[in-house]
């Protein structure tokens, strides 16, 4: 390493990504779990976006939320791969000091994104499940149209402090990013001086945007448990449950990791360093890769829909 990257500056040009500190020696196999995680949620999501493009049965609210969630996975682990693959595999290591603040944008902004839409889907299911006739003339294609610019615009605003205050904080200690990705906490560790606004604003988009989506989840879904309780019949219940369950699986899959990361990052100092960096690196590709899998095999006119699709080339 040169000089540079342990005297003092205040504007590095430079980030130097270690990867995976301590395994630089199992980068290439460490590499192949990702790519094909990644694979995985490139042709799971991609798949899902064609189906519902093709079959006009599809074309709804909850489809076109669930059209979103794809393009926000697909940006997400996109955002990742690339450059954790040219560290893994050509020891690429330096990334620009811009480029690194882009990338911290794009895939902060896709997780805040993400739980906007489960709230948009839990609103659709709540208007489908309680009041089913008004479902068209509420969630129209322009009101669906206006809620995901509506998303976009504010998961872009939430997360634009993030590279604006890491942009203005002097570097003066290292440049080496103990990570294959510009991970907000890992850059701002690195940044001398009184760094507390942009910890405690991480901590704000943590519990007050990310939690307050939360909230709001859950509020939706204990209305609709209390709506599906009412009805006459075990059938029906589980009948009106079924359209509920790929959701849930859904949220969970992206609330529990997330939780659990965010506990570990501020009060697991006793995890081993392969395992505080290799988890969330995980989880960038977990929603990505679980979604389309669930949603595909849990929700019946997408998995019909699959089956004509393949059988037809099959034919």
């Amino acid at each position: 390493m040169s000089d540079s990257n342990t005297t003092d500056f205040t504007n590095p040009s430079t980030f130097i990504l270690l990867g995976i500190p301590g395994l630089e020696a199992a980068h290439v196999w460490i590499s192949i779990p990702f790519s094909a995680m990644y694979a995985i949620a490139i042709l799971g999501n991609f798949t899902l976006l064609l189906i519902v493009k093709r079959e006009p049965s599809l074309h709804g609210p909850m489809y076109y939320f669930l059209c979103m969630l794809a393009v926000t996975d697909l940006v997400l682990c996109t955002s990742a791969l690339p450059r954790m693959l040219s560290v893994f595999w050509f020891n690429s290591r330096e990334i620009d000091f811009s480029a690194c603040l882009t990338q911290m944008y794009f895939i902060y902004c896709t997780l805040v994104i993400e739980p906007g839409i489960f709230v948009a889907m839990a609103v659709d299911r709540y208007v489908a499940i309680c009041s089913p006739l008004s479902l068209s003339t509420i969630l129209t294609n322009p009101v669906v149209a206006k809620i995901g610019l509506a998303m976009m615009l504010h998961g872009g605003m939430v997360v634009l402090p993030y590279p604006v205050l890491a942009r203005q904080w002097p570097y003066c200690r290292t440049n080496i990013i103990p990570q294959p990705y510009c991970a907000h906490i890992a850059v701002i560790k690195l940044a001398c001086g009184d760094t507390r606004v942009s910890s405690y604003y991480g901590l704000f988009v943590l519990f007050c945007v990310l939690g307050l989506d939360a909230i709001f989840i859950a509020m939706f879904y204990t209305q609709i448990l209390r709506a599906i309780f009412r009805l006459p019949t075990k059938d029906a219940w589980l009948k009106t449950f079924g359209t509920c369950g790929s959701h849930f699986c859904s949220i969970l899959a992206f609330y529990i990791p997330g939780l659990f990361i965010s506990l570990m990052n501020r009060f697991g100092q006793n995890v081993l360093v392969h395992f505080q960096v290799l988890i969330p690196n995980v989880y960038l590709f977990m929603p990505p890769m679980l979604n389309p899998i669930i949603y595909g095999v849990r929700t019946k006119k997408i998995w019909g829909r699959l089956l004509r699709l393949f059988t037809h080339k099959g034919a």
